[in-house]
């Protein structure tokens, strides 16, 4: 029996068609939660906060296995420059654990959520149930549109 949370009720009061997957309470990176899942690890994003010097900070959605290029992402806005703000800055930001922060948990937060472009290769993608140990697995469409997303090459190998 998977966890109910504030994000699984939203998703159901939204009609959104989703699989609730259950992991440990400690904080999994993508990778390891794709391996729990028995998932492909490209299909497994992760949730970055990042920082521009003036507005709105930005959540990026990028695969398990890559990273959040700053350069592309800065392109992708039109910004000179982006920042990554430390976990601890990060967890401050959104009130969310990382291993937690989830752009479903952070609408009308004031954050812009930008996804990989990789992602619109998927018809379902898993991202952050919005707390540690519940992983949430949609259409990206779906995602894309309840959190008003924009698609974005905006990450690189690790």
């Amino acid at each position: 029996m998977s966890m109910t949370n504030n994000i699984t009720r939203f998703l159901d009061s939204q009609k959104v068609r989703y699989t609730a997957h259950d992991l440990p309470p400690e904080k999994l990176g993508a990778v390891e939660a794709a391996q729990f899942m028995d998932a492909p690890e490209e299909q497994v994003f992760k949730t970055i906060v990042i920082k521009r010097e003036k507005g709105k900070h930005v959540l990026a959605v990028v695969p398990g296995p890559r990273v959040v290029d700053l350069k592309l992402l800065a392109a992708f806005l039109g910004e000179k420059k982006m920042l990554l703000p430390p976990e601890r800055e990060a967890e401050q930001m959104t009130g969310l654990q990382a291993g937690g922060i989830s752009p479903l948990a952070l609408i009308n937060k004031g954050f812009q959520v930008i996804i990989d472009s990789s992602a619109q290769g998927f018809e379902e993608i898993f991202i952050s149930g919005g707390q540690r140990g519940l992983n949430i697995q949609l259409e990206v469409k779906d995602l894309a549109r309840l959190v008003n997303a924009r698609f974005g090459e905006i990450s690189r190998a690790g």
